[in-house]
């Protein structure tokens, strides 16, 4: 009998393993002149709850915008179809935000989970506006900090409204002393509030933070963590919950 028991056990096991190894992934892509180690926080912390994490280093200042969206996303996406079957989610800052629109412009991810947005320019920022008559911006932006601007000829204002499902968190807290002369309203340092939403976001939060460090801020990651898990911000009302 104790035997029959064992072998019962033993075939439960078996059936309910394969879906037990059906993981969630998240991609994570930072933003313009940063490397990966500037998401560590959020990688470590997505690993304790439970995800597996994908953190993408990419050449943000060598490339333009499309080569680095199908280099950095097709990267990702490889590192977690190879952890085994599940949704694939994403949380980009900044530029990581537009590769990340860009390339669903162009592909679909078919495993595509949640995505947060933290500090992306989805308006472009008045910042490179100002910054692209100085000599040598070329250079130091490189070809995709130079796209990120908001005229009409920008790459980013012909992507269009986002067709997934998308919350994003902006940065109200100024330390830029020169932001006044460029941007228009409240702003993180570098992107206004208004330029980070988009059309057909599903949340949209604004938190005291700085566009440099957002991504290293504990209320920041909690509150991806949790979009990532209900499809909702804790407290949404702190700004505006979007509706369809």
């Amino acid at each position: 009998m104790l035997k029959i028991f064992a072998q019962l056990t033993l075939l439960s096991l078996l059936v309910v393993l394969p879906s037990s190894l059906v993981a969630e992934c998240v991609v994570l892509l930072h933003g313009l002149g940063r490397l990966s180690n500037s998401m560590s926080e959020l990688e470590t912390k997505l690993a304790s709850a439970g995800y597996s994490v994908s953190n993408i280093k990419y050449p943000s200042r060598s490339h333009p915008i499309d080569l680095l969206a199908v280099d950095a996303i097709g990267r990702g996406l490889t590192q977690c179809r190879s952890e085994g079957p599940g949704e694939i989610h994403f949380i980009t800052h900044s530029l990581g935000g537009i590769l990340l629109r860009y390339y669903l412009s162009e592909n679909t991810i078919s495993e595509l989970g949640r995505v947060v947005m933290l500090g992306p320019p989805n308006q472009g920022s008045e910042i490179v506006d100002g910054l692209l008559t100085l000599p040598g911006f070329g250079f130091i932006g490189g070809p995709a900090g130079v796209a990120l601007g908001t005229g009409e000829g920008s790459i980013i204002n012909s992507l269009g409204p986002v067709e997934f499902d998308l919350g994003i968190i902006a940065g109200s807290t100024n330390i830029n002393p020169l932001e006044f002369l460029f941007i228009a309203g409240p702003s993180d340092s570098v992107v206004s509030i208004e330029s980070t939403k988009v059309q057909g976001m599903n949340a949209h939060m604004v938190l005291p933070v700085t566009h440099t460090f957002m991504m290293r801020n504990n209320e920041v990651i909690e509150q991806a963590i949790h979009y990532l898990k209900t499809g909702s911000f804790i407290l949404e009302s702190i700004d505006e919950e979007v509706d369809d």
